[in-house]
């Protein structure tokens, strides 16, 4: 009993329930309101006949009176009130209170209404239902002062107002309890729904981020959150998996520059000699392996920037074509000098929101990656395309070198991921890292595709501006 008070207390203090509630009161002055309409309506009508009624009896006992006097007014009235099971009511007296015909025993003491009608009770109990029996009347004087009041029995009247008002009431007592119960089963379902969202999230805080928030399949409000949780989990759980990657791949990878470097200056130290050539040698190897450390420190950093989305808010309208030709011009004579021949098609001039150092960076590293595994007198092609036929605009780099295998293209987007083939050939294996990272800066996304031979690898640019749903690698 305890659980159940505590579990109701828990819900009366939820939102859903609070709202339901909003919305029951609300629902209940509706119904309230519509029912009082109806009502007086009704009672309205009622009351309206009736005094049209009244107003053709009057009408002919005055008629009476004019063509026979009093005493065919009398006798008028004496007929009337003699004929049984009558609803009408009938008065007649003299100026002095002395009843002349008439079935009420005395002249109401009721104070007429501003439009004339007097509304008294007959008596105290009374007919089947043995309840007060009231009427409505209205009174006028005749010359000589005699008085006349004509009216009807409202005891059946009042009964079907008492039959109503109950009815009524019980309407709505019943909506509002159905109301009270939908909006508890409303409430208890939303709870359901956000406590499992709480288990989630004291899962995910307790160190488990393979916990996701389930989802019912309904499409509502709370199932678009739920997925935009999940969405966000599985970014946490990607960002989390990649630190612990990362700081793997930084513990293995670059051990071994830093062991080389320090032997390096340790053996210079040990072999003494007086030939400032041989130090001279020494140190420029050195500055050239803490140039390969920084390199690889400044990527990891860049990385880490765009994934954060750090530099989110300093997108602007870019023309595409721009960081491209920069990446074209600083390349084509890396590729002359390979024997290489770099080709640049330029095809449009489209507008992307995006960073345009990073965008020229991107392609740059897209490049350099071409020229380097593209073997001497290759062919490297740089294609820029225009939005057309639904797609946004596409940056494609396209080379006959050895290419990528098809079960290896997701993992070398990955930091520190280098290709068998490619151990020998300078480089750290953050290249595509950090144009995927970039790409998803921008909510585009990269696809690697065989280009027989060689690779293509395209940055496609959403429609109209928008993001791709789940930027694919």
């Amino acid at each position: 009993m305890k659980a159940l008070v505590i579990s109701a207390l828990r819900l009366a203090r939820t939102t859903p329930f609070r709202l339901a509630v909003l919305y029951l009161a609300m629902f209940v002055l509706s119904v309230a309101l519509i029912l009082a309409v109806v009502y007086r309506t009704t009672a309205g009508f009622l009351e309206s006949e009736i005094g049209e009624t009244i107003a053709l009896e009057v009408a002919g006992l005055q008629d009476q009176y004019r063509g026979q006097g009093l005493r065919g007014l009398v006798d008028a009235v004496r007929d009337r009130s003699a004929t049984s099971h009558t609803n009408s009511v009938y008065l007649l007296t003299t100026p002095g209170g002395v009843i002349l015909a008439g079935n009420l025993s005395a002249w109401p003491t009721a104070v007429p209404d501003a439009s004339g009608w007097t509304h008294f009770k007959v008596a105290e109990y009374g007919g089947t239902s043995d309840r007060p029996s009231t009427a409505m009347a209205v009174t006028f004087t005749l010359p000589g002062k005699f008085r006349l009041l004509v009216g009807r029995d409202m005891s059946e009247i009042d009964q079907l107002r008492g039959r109503m008002i109950a009815s009524l009431r019980w309407i709505l007592a019943v909506t509002a309890l159905l109301g009270l119960g939908g909006g508890l089963l409303v409430a208890r379902g939303a709870m359901r729904r956000i406590e499992a969202i709480n288990r989630t999230t004291r899962q995910i805080m307790a160190g488990d981020l393979t916990g996701r928030v389930p989802r019912s399949g309904g499409g509502d409000e709370i199932d678009r959150l739920a997925g935009n949780l999940n969405a966000m989990l599985d970014q946490i759980e990607r960002l989390m998996t990649g630190m612990r990657q990362v700081t793997e791949s930084v513990a293995h990878d670059l051990r071994t520059p830093l062991t080389r470097l320090r032997s390096r200056i340790e053996l210079a130290l040990i072999h003494e000699t007086e030939d400032p050539e041989v130090y001279r040698a020494v140190l420029q190897e050195t500055i050239a392996e803490a140039d390969r450390l920084l390199a690889t420190f400044t990527a990891l950093l860049s990385i880490a920037e765009a994934e954060s989305g750090a530099k989110r808010t300093e997108l602007e309208p870019v023309k595409l074509a721009e960081p491209v030709r920069i990446a074209a011009d600083l390349y084509e004579p890396v590729a002359e000098d390979k024997g290489q021949t770099l080709v640049t098609d330029i095809r449009g001039e489209p507008v992307v929101r995006g960073n345009g150092q990073l965008l020229a960076q991107a392609v740059s590293n897209l490049l350099d990656n071409a020229i380097k595994y593209t073997p001497e007198g290759g062919r490297i092609a740089l294609v820029l395309e225009g939005a057309a036929h639904g797609r946004g605009p596409r940056v494609t780099i396209a080379d006959n070198g050895p290419g990528i295998p098809s079960d290896m293209r997701e993992k070398v987007l990955q930091r520190f991921v280098r290709l068998d083939t490619a151990r020998a050939s300078p480089g750290n294996g953050l290249g595509l890292s950090l144009v995927d990272a970039v790409a998803r800066l921008h909510g585009a996304r990269l696809v690697l595709e065989d280009n027989a031979p060689g690779l293509r690898i395209s940055l496609e640019f959403p429609a109209n501006g928008g993001t791709f749903a789940t930027p694919p690698h």
